[in-house]
């Protein structure tokens, strides 16, 4: 029962087998004519029949189909050697299938039980091919193939499992570099980056730590009092933003008055050589 189940879910390469489920004993194979003999094309059932030695017999065989065959007598009976003298009783029914096919590739006409096929072959082979051909289109072809041979063999699942599928064209219109992204992780390079378009690269340069107009002297007006100079937060102020020209006198001058005190001023007037303005300066300061 074991080895049924297995024929009927894994079956041989061109071989299936038939199960009465009322009787377990009633077992029919099916072997398919190989291809490049005269067999090919037809469908030959072997029938079983098992006595209560099996498995230490082997179980009687025949043919159910008509075949013309050196091996297989008009009745059915089947001439080879596993069924008789070289049978063991690990042999099983797939074994004797597989036998049965092969012995349809490699008729033996030595020990013929249909003597006529046998020295037909010996004398002429095409003549045996055609009377074969004959009789299996007339007896072994169906109009339909048998329903059992829907079942993919043990070779044709293999073949199925280890054939990957083809690669399923991609639809997609997006470019190499679109469906590979470069991860986020990256580092990024430690090289400065390029100046912009716009920037003359023979005038680009990498920033100064010095002032941008060293040549520029930071002096002030010879005019301008000790007093008026700025302080030192204020001169460093003045180093950092050096005017493109130096202040003339006369701004120079307003700078001074505008830090003098009113009696510098005062004193400054008196000072004046005594003339017509200074008798001017001296009745304003009388009005004062």
């Amino acid at each position: 029962m074991r080895e049924l189940s297995e024929l009927r879910t894994n079956p041989p390469d061109g071989i299936r087998i038939v199960v009465n489920e009322d009787n377990m004993l009633d077992v029919t194979g099916i072997v398919e004519g190989p291809e490049g003999t005269p067999y090919a094309g037809g469908y030959f059932r072997v029938r079983f029949n098992f006595t209560e030695e099996f498995p230490a017999a082997p179980p009687k065989c025949w043919f159910a189909t008509k075949i013309f065959h050196p091996n297989v007598s008009t009745a059915g009976e089947i001439c080879v050697n596993t069924l008789k003298k070289d049978w063991k009783s690990s042999y099983g029914i797939g074994h004797i299938l597989v036998t049965v096919k092969c012995l349809l590739i490699y008729p033996n006409p030595e020990s013929a039980l249909d003597e006529e096929a046998g020295k037909l072959l010996l004398e002429d082979y095409n003549s045996y091919c055609e009377r074969a051909r004959l009789i299996t289109s007339v007896h072994a072809t169906p109009k339909i193939r048998p329903t059992e041979f829907n079942t993919p063999s043990s070779a044709e699942a293999s073949s199925q499992i280890s054939t990957p599928p083809p690669p399923v064209p991609s639809t997609s219109s997006a470019s190499p570099a679109t469906t590979s992204p470069v991860p986020a992780t990256k580092a990024a390079p430690s090289t400065p980056p390029p100046p912009p378009a716009s920037t003359n690269l023979k005038s680009f340069s990498p920033p100064l730590s010095q002032p941008l107009h060293p040549s520029t002297p930071n002096t002030y007006p010879s005019s301008t009092s000790p007093s008026a100079l700025p302080t030192e937060k204020s001169t460093s102020a003045k180093e950092r933003h050096v005017s493109p020209s130096p202040l003339g006198t006369a701004d120079s001058n307003v700078a001074v008055a505008l830090h003098a005190n009113p009696a510098t001023k005062a004193i400054k007037r008196a000072a004046v050589p005594n003339g017509t303005g200074g008798e001017k300066r001296k009745k304003a300061l009388k009005r004062l």
